[in-house]
Order: C-alpha cells, then structure tokens, then sequence
C-alpha cells in the first residue's frame, strides 16, 4: 500500500533542506508522487505554513537548482507546517492526526529517537503507517537493543525503516550487479584469489558547521558503523536467492555475524584514529578541528577512523577488510578497491616489481576501473593499465529512492533490527579501547592524506597510499 502523507519530525533541519525536500521534487518530477501527496514538518519553531514554504523555497534555490520548477512549485505548495515537541505525545499526535496512514521521518539527533518513539507510541499512529530513522541507529549497543524495543512496540519490524541512503546509492548496488550477473567475477570473488579490500571514504570536507552533530558522533559512528558496514556486507555476502527484503537482509546479517570480534590487542594494532591540523585544503585555509566553531577538545572526537577486520566464515578466511574515513583530506577518494592475490608463477623475471590486479568501483563520482598487467614495449617487461567505465547518472538521487520505497513499503534496502544490533557489536570493543586511551590519537595536517603510516612487516599499505585510477570526465 502506497502512503499518501509524510511527516517529518525535525522538519526544519539541514537533513530536510538538503536532501529530503530534493528528493520529493525528484520523485514528482518521475511521476512517482500521487496528487494527493502531503507533507506536514514539524520542528520548535514559531512558523506557520507560509513561513515554512518560504523556506522551503529557500532551500530549494540552494539545493535543487537543476530540478524542473514545476516540481519544485508542487512539493513546496504540498508542504505544510506545526510547531511541536517531538517528545511530547500530545504535540505528536496533532502532527501526525488523521484517519489515513501515515510515513513519520524521524529527522532528528540519535539521542532523541527513543523519547519521540515513546511519543509516537502515546500517541498513536493510524493503521498502516510506516516510521523512518536516520544514521546512527543509537549511540550504542545497549541503545540500538531499547530503540528496537520501543520500536517493536509501536509497528511491525516490516513497517520500520532504519534507513541508509548508501545503499540506494547505483554504484553500491553495482557492486552485487558485478558480482552476480558476470560470471567472470563470482568465481574469483573468495580469499583465494583476493589478498584484501579497502573501502574508503575520504573527503576534502572538512566540518563545515557541523559541530552540534559530529562532534558528539566522530567518524567511526558517523560513517564505519553504518555506511562503511553496509558496503562491506555488499561485497562479502554469499550470493542471496532474491533481491527481496528477508533473503537480502538475512545474508548481511550473516556477513556482520561473521566479523571476527576484535580484543584490545587488536584494536591497539588494527585501528587509527586522528583528527585534522590547520592545513590547507583546496587553496583554502583550514582551522585545527579543536579550533572549528561548536567544538569541545575534550571529547576527543576524532575526523579520520581506521579499522581493519577479518571474517570467520568459507568464503573470506585470510583476506582482510580495512574500512577508512577522514575529513579536511587533500583530495576526495570514495571507492571499494579489491585487490587480487598475486599469480602462482610469472615467466617474465620481475615478479618482486609487478602490481597486483585492483578492481576499484568508484562510489562518488560513479566508475569502475580495473588495473591489469600487460606486456609493455619489450616483450619480456610488464606494465598496468587501466580499464575504466563511467557510469550513467541515476534517474533518482539516494534519497529519492528510499523515500520511494518508504512511500511503497519496501523495506528492502533499510536495516532490520538484528542487522543495527550486529553492527554496534562490531565497533563497540574499538569504542571501548578508544574511550580507555588504548590507541593514541593522531593529527594530521588538513590537505594531507592523513596520519603517517605506521610500518607493519609483512604488511602491504600501499593499495590505501596509492591515488584511485579515474576514466576522465
């Protein structure tokens, strides 16, 4: 059944601005919006309806510039507003009033989601309604177990959307159409072949403003845990019999299970974590992180998170995985590079000198590259090259497409509740060893690639060093 109504809680924050209210204009301009579709916001501030579709407007001329005017004219005048507590069940229930089913977008702070989930509860939601709740699913372990809790108590798990927009992301979800519609690939996809695989996020991004939020969060909650995890589940899991909501989910889940727990050695050894230096990024100057406006230097909150883990299970037994994020770096590297093992025997003479095989899916901008070996300009010397592709743009942004499946009701590509748990069971001992001062942490200049490496023997760091190999624009 399709949801005609969208309330969102938190509805005048950048999330909305930014992504959401883009998002529905996407869709309108699809053809997937109903006529009747209504958006009520609700936030603290003193607004009324008028107030909010100025705003709306507003963000609209900052964020959707490309989108067709006659959509945007149509979101914005679908758009209404209410001033409420998003923790108090009377305040609620008059955002969310009405006899038809509603989608209730929980726009706000993780710290907030149980008491405006307890709120909704007290209030009451019509049947057939569906709840949407942003990154980080809590703060903790412990967290995540009460919110699923709450949840369970409001509507069903199907009803309950734990969403990350990374996996409405085309080139995420090519990694599975790679894997399993070319039969070139699957056979090769274990640790016999695959020496180890990096999945990377850097950003020339520093904190933009952002302090009330990331420095309360830091980069191993606001990307490892969840974004990093979700594409790690893309790459390692066992092939699923459908692409539907229970065979897709139940294999992730199998991939976080599977995730060798880390003891405090191993964190000590397989984790980093920095925060950013003045520096210059882009031409421009860069403040300290401790420097940037709304930060406390005693909460420590790191810019840039490391972690490298195993996998007990078939498939991945000796191939490792190292998830990496940073912010204020020197340039934007967001990739999955999946570097092959080595050939048994070369007859060239320079095995110590030829480069492995690294096939890398270019998550922003969207490509696909594969690096190879081929005989160069004398018949027993090597050389690498590159076989590239770019990818065609999507026709819906990554928020377009889980509001679409919000709006339908297919919880395919959210989190189900054991999946946010396994998550949090992943990181929680590298929070624990962090918050005991276990690992140092590091600084790094902003426009640097990041903190110096540390020599391992018997390590390869070369495959995280080395610049991605673009197709050009």
């Amino acid at each position: 059944m399709t949801v005609r109504r969208l309330v969102v809680l938190g509805g005048t924050g950048d999330l909305t601005g930014r992504y959401l209210l883009p998002a529905l204009a996407a869709l309108h301009a699809g053809g997937h919006l109903d006529d009747r579709f209504t958006m009520t916001a609700a936030g603290r501030e003193d607004w009324d309806g008028q107030r909010y579709r100025d705003w709306a407007a507003g963000q609209f001329a900052r964020h959707g510039a490309d989108l067709p005017p006659a959509s945007v004219r149509a979101v914005t005048a679908a758009c209404d507003y209410r001033r409420a507590d998003v923790t108090a069940p009377a305040e609620v229930a008059a955002a969310v009033a009405g006899d038809d089913p509603v989608a209730v977008y929980l726009a706000l702070p993780p710290a907030l989601f149980a008491a405006t989930v307890t709120a909704l509860h007290d209030a009451g939601l019509p049947r057939g309604s569906r709840i949407v709740t942003e990154k980080p699913f809590g703060e903790s372990l412990s967290d995540a177990e009460e919110l699923n809790r709450l949840l369970a108590g409001l509507l069903p798990e199907r009803a309950v959307f734990r969403v990350d927009h990374f996996l409405a992301m085309t080139t995420v979800q090519n990694l599975l159409g790679s894997r399993l519609a070319n039969r070139v690939l699957e056979p090769l996809w274990n640790s016999t072949h695959i020496a180890e695989v990096d999945i990377v996020w850097d950003e020339t991004l520093a904190l933009e403003g952002r302090a009330g939020y990331y420095d309360h969060v830091g980069a191993l909650k606001d990307m490892i845990q969840n974004h990093l995890l979700q594409i790690l589940c893309l790459v390692a899991m066992e092939p699923p019999l459908t692409l539907g909501e229970r065979d897709l989910r139940d294999r992730k889940v199998d991939v976080l299970r599977s995730v060798r727990r880390l003891t405090d050695a191993d964190v000590v050894h397989r984790t980093r974590r920095a925060r950013y230096a003045a520096g210059r990024v882009g031409g421009h100057d860069v403040p300290s992180y401790t420097d940037e406006e709304g930060v406390d230097p005693a909460r420590r909150t790191e810019t840039f998170a490391e972690v490298e883990l195993e996998l007990d299970s078939w498939r991945w037994s000796g191939t490792r995985f190292r998830l990496r994020t940073g912010k204020g770096l020197g340039q934007d590297r967001m990739e999955v590079a999946v570097r092959f093992r080595p050939v048994p025997h070369l007859p060239f003479g320079q095995d110590g000198a030829v480069r492995p095989n690294v096939l890398r899916f270019g998550l922003l901008p969207e490509s696909l590259a594969m690096e190879m070996n081929v005989v160069g300009s004398q018949v027993e010397s090597l050389t690498q090259v590159s076989l590239s592709a770019r990818m065609d743009p999507p026709d819906l942004p990554a928020y377009g497409r889980l509001l679409l499946d919000v709006l339908r009701g297919d919880p395919a590509l959210s989190l189900r509740g054991d999946e946010a748990e396994e998550a949090w069971r992943v990181v929680e001992p590298v929070l624990s060893a962090w918050e005991r001062g276990l690992v140092p942490l590091e600084e790094y200049p902003a426009g640097s690639r990041g903190p110096a490496r540390r020599h391992t023997p018997g390590r390869r760091d070369d495959l995280l060093h080395q610049d991605a190999v673009l197709p050009p624009r």
